[in-house]
């Protein structure tokens, strides 16, 4: 120690620079080294989300989540099935053994969901989810405006808000809830289209 100490002040420039250069090269591994300050340890996840527009939470849970749990039952390496049922959402995630491919999963769960999508309810939209992880950040936000119809709100989120948050990266997907979709409904005349021979497949 005492050798160190006489050094250290014997040799003030040198180890001024020998500072120096750990400091720089502190930085830059600090800079530029891919490690993360909250290493993700969690399983291999697969979540499911099916929108169902008008639908209680009941409805949605008797009708669109039990009968894909059950379909989803028995997944080679699966752990976990468990599910949050909200108004016109059902989300369903899928824990899969540690070191489980996550392409392999995600296939897994696609052909089940194939095989059972066509008894669930006519309206329905979704499926699998982004690869996303439990770690992943979560922001939720609304859109407020006092002069602005339930229906303006959603449009501004629809085709202003969410199309630049996709574009944002680290931004998996933006799930939209509630307001008034705009909708278009055509009412065909029945009696001037039997006049003028035209059938409702061709119109």
């Amino acid at each position: 120690m005492r050798f160190l100490i006489q050094f250290a002040l014997t040799q003030r420039l040198f180890v001024l620079l020998l500072i120096i250069l750990i400091s720089a090269g502190g930085f830059l591994a600090y800079r530029d080294l891919p490690i993360d300050a909250f290493p993700d340890v969690s399983p291999t996840q697969v979540k499911v989300i099916i929108k169902a527009p008008g639908m209680t939470p009941e409805e949605v849970e008797s009708r669109i989540t039990i009968p894909i749990e059950l379909e989803l039952l028995g997944l080679p390496r699966q752990e976990m099935l468990r599910s949050v049922v909200k108004y016109a959402l059902t989300d369903i995630t899928i824990d899969f053994a540690d070191g489980t491919d996550i392409y392999w999963a995600r296939q897994q769960v696609t052909e089940r969901l194939a095989g059972i999508w066509e008894v669930l309810p006519a309206g329905i939209e979704g499926g699998i989810a982004p690869m996303t992880t439990p770690l992943g950040e979560v922001f939720m936000f609304t859109v407020d405006g006092d002069t602005l119809s339930l229906m303006e709100r959603r449009q501004i989120l629809d085709w202003i808000i969410r199309p630049a948050l996709r574009t944002v990266p680290g931004v998996a997907d933006v799930n939209v809830l509630g307001g008034h979709a705009r909708s278009f409904e055509i009412v065909p005349d029945i009696a001037s289209m039997t006049a003028r021979g035209i059938s409702l497949a061709e119109l």
